[in-house]
């Protein structure tokens, strides 16, 4: 005779948090979630800087220098916090530079630098793009061709090149950073071009009478979005790393502005002192460029036909 098979609350109880789990696990696979939040947070931390920031990024406090994070002992009757894993009340969260300036602080406001670059490439890229595309002939090989020149040159040769000639000022370090998406931008945006023109569709609107602005602008710029949002953010991770390395070699944001490849050069002779100095910035452009990174991945798995029916 067939008995049913006995649960124990403990049985119940595990297979609930096991499927629990499982589904958790689902979600996050499926669907990027930690990368859009570090992307949504990174942002924020770029449009609201002054409002978010416990504290203006170069204001200084000679009495908090090196200050560690809030997490470390408090510093107690005469003890000097240079160089001694204590804090004067807590109050840095991250902890503090060797000028007494806080790092959560310019973490937030170094934010701004790869989101200002990263719209001027795109918008460059693909007006580029587009203009080499639909107009053919002498503008498109003139477009490709200084498009080529500046691939053909390694970047960051040409980048430091640019920054000794031009000087190094924050409007010539953006530019620099901002032309080490375009040009890839410009190839996508032209390859789509030229398959969207000759859809019947562009016919027809020409044969209405609409302009040449119009067309790009309402007719083909909507069909290459897919492929420019998936561009832009796999070329994200590039720029913050291009500026990480002009940083690092002391030709990227003039100080004393703050940039995280600048906080990782200025931390790096403290990193037995004060790890934090260099450590935090680091973990921002690792996450970052990771988040960037996963959700360009998805948006092309997403958008892509032939890889969604792999899928």
């Amino acid at each position: 005779m067939y008995q049913p098979p006995q649960f124990t609350l403990a049985d119940i109880h595990r297979r609930t948090h096991r499927t629990t789990a499982t589904r958790i696990f689902y979600v996050l696979r499926r669907w990027p979630i930690i990368p859009i939040l570090i992307i949504v947070a990174l942002v924020t931390c770029a449009a609201f800087a002054e409002y978010i920031s416990p504290s203006l990024p170069n204001r200084q406090d000679l009495r908090d220098l090196t200050a560690a994070p809030f997490w470390y002992p408090q510093c107690v009757g005469d003890e000097k916090p240079y160089f001694d894993y204590c804090s004067r009340g807590g109050k840095y969260i991250l902890g503090a530079d060797p000028l007494g300036r806080d790092v959560l602080s310019r973490i937030i406001h170094g934010a701004r630098i790869a989101l200002i670059s990263i719209t001027i490439g795109t918008l460059v890229g693909t007006t580029l793009g587009l203009a080499a595309g639909y107009f053919g002939r002498v503008v498109d090989e003139v477009i490709m061709r200084i498009t080529d020149m500046i691939t053909a040159v390694p970047y960051l040769l040409l980048a430091l090149i640019i920054i000794v000639v031009l000087g190094q000022k924050y409007i010539v370090i953006v530019g620099v950073l901002a032309l080490a998406s375009w040009p890839e931008v410009v190839r996508l945006v032209r390859g789509q071009t030229l398959q969207l023109k000759t859809l019947d569709y562009v016919a027809l609107a020409k044969v209405s009478g609409a302009s040449s602005f119009r067309i790009l602008y309402r007719h083909i710029l909507p069909g290459v979005t897919n492929t420019l949002v998936i561009a832009t953010t796999l070329q994200v991770g590039a720029i913050i790393l291009a500026e990480s390395i002009l940083g690092y070699l002391g030709a990227g944001i003039p100080l004393p502005a703050p940039a995280w490849g600048s906080m990782i050069a200025y931390g790096r002779d403290y990193l037995d002192d004060a790890w934090w100095v260099a450590f935090f910035p680091g973990m921002a452009i690792f996450l970052t460029v990771l988040a960037f990174n996963f959700l360009g991945d998805w948006l092309r798995d997403r958008w892509d036909t032939r890889l969604r029916q792999i899928l």
